[in-house]
């Protein structure tokens, strides 16, 4: 240590005083020559001092360049070249991974991006600060405290459009071992947008079941309260209370149905059908075992179907569940069309399709894309009113995701609605 102290102050003396030399060279060598004009013995001195002083000019030049790392320009040189290249060793590992990954330097600076982070946020310049795009108070709070401490942070970071996303934000700074350069900082993003979407679907599902069972039972208790009491000797009344009660007996029977097959079908949502199943006779029973319903609600059920075999890899019983829930639903809520029409499609060349359309009032706009979530309804009171739980289209959707096939819905106001089923 004392030797590098040592030769630095060397160094630095030697700087000093290559500053001078020049001009001192000069007037030696003026000397040396005023001195021969006046055929002094001194020139041959003065000439061999020019010439030593203009050899350790030479060789000072040399030798200050050495300690130049105690410069100000000469440290931001090497910090700049370091750093670029500790980035580049970890740019090639970092533009392949699917998480979005930041590099800074210690002023939150950008210096790297990644490809996943481009996508997510917009490109950054190298060198712009990260506040240009991520300007959460908090997650900036967070990467001045990882800087200043160099201890890891993690914070909870959401972004409102182009949709609601939620990330787990983590810096930390990144050792190199080995390596003697300005610190490099590490900003991931790990999306965890679906996790609490499933969360809050969990919540709302519990919720919204504890609600619809609370209803018919709190009816029943209250039934059978006034029958133990004020009714008990009102035959009339005994006989109108039972029949409400059948029927609230009847709605919670088949909301504890609707959710028992929604949970048989998450546990078999990876295991794909392997029958074949001919979709011609098939959506003949459908119509067959809904026309007492369409009969009361004066509709009418037409086929449009081919005459040879339709074949699709399926479990029948569940395609029956869903086909019988899509024509259920356009004869309740489309009832005013008079009419439900059902296309089978199998064209050459193009995927099985089965369309659902009825000439009811239609769907807005807003409501098509939540159809399928549970206990979704884009009128409460008529969904109860015709006797539905809310959990129809939620199981249409899983049995569809089972059979890998989609349900497209296509709805105008005041024209009707489109259900499309394609294998």
């Amino acid at each position: 240590m004392a030797i590098m102290e040592g030769g630095d102050a060397v160094g630095r003396y030697l700087q000093k005083l290559r500053r001078s030399w020049l001009p001192i060279i000069v007037v030696t060598l003026l000397a040396a020559v005023a001195l021969s004009e006046l055929r002094s013995p001194y020139v041959p001195l003065a000439l061999w001092l020019g010439a030593v002083l203009a050899i350790l000019a030479i060789s000072s030049g040399v030798v200050a360049r050495l300690p130049r790392e105690n410069t100000a320009e000469a440290e931001r040189e090497e910090e700049q070249g370091v750093s670029e290249s500790l980035i580049a060793g970890v740019r090639s590992g970092l533009a392949v991974l699917d998480t979005p990954v930041f590099i800074l330097d210690r002023n939150a600076s950008v210096l790297f991006e990644n490809s996943a982070a481009e996508k997510a946020f917009g490109t950054l310049a190298v060198g712009s600060h990260i506040s240009g795009r991520l300007r959460s108070p908090g997650l900036l709070d967070v990467i001045r405290e990882t800087i200043a401490t160099g201890q890891p942070n993690q914070v909870e970071h959401s972004e409102r459009l182009p949709s609601e996303r939620v990330f787990i934000v983590r810096i930390a700074l990144a050792e190199m071992q080995g390596q003697a350069s300005a610190p490099l900082y590490i900003l991931s993003f790990r999306d965890v947008s679906e996790l609490r979407r499933i969360d809050r679907m969990r919540s709302d599902f519990v919720a919204n079941a504890s609600h619809e069972l609370r209803t018919p039972l709190a009816s029943l208790r209250g039934f059978i309260e006034t029958m133990q009491g004020p009714a008990r000797d009102d035959p009339k009344a005994r006989e109108r209370f039972l029949g409400i009660m059948l029927d609230q007996a009847t709605r919670m029977s088949r909301l504890v149905d609707d959710l028992m097959s929604l949970s048989r079908l998450e546990l078999r949502a990876n295991i794909a059908p392997d029958q074949k199943v001919d979709l011609v006779p098939l959506l003949g029973h459908v119509r067959d075992s809904l026309l007492p319903l369409a009969q009361d609600l004066d509709i009418e059920i037409n086929l449009h179907m081919p005459a040879e075999k339709v074949e699709v890899i399926g479990d029948r019983d569940e395609l029956v569940q869903v086909f019988q829930n899509l024509v259920e639903n356009a004869c309740k809520y489309g009832q005013d069309g008079k009419v439900v029409d059902v296309f089978l499609r199998a064209n050459p060349g193009k995927p099985v399709e089965v369309g659902v359309v009825d000439k009811g009032p239609g769907i807005p706009a807003e409501h098509v894309p939540r159809l399928t979530e549970r206990f979704y309804r884009v009128s409460v009171a008529d969904s109860r009113s015709k006797k539905g739980t809310g959990l129809g289209l939620a199981i249409v959707k899983h049995i569809l995701t089972r059979h890998r096939a989609r349900l497209i819905i296509r709805s105008e106001l005041d024209v009707g609605t489109d259900f499309t089923v394609r294998f």
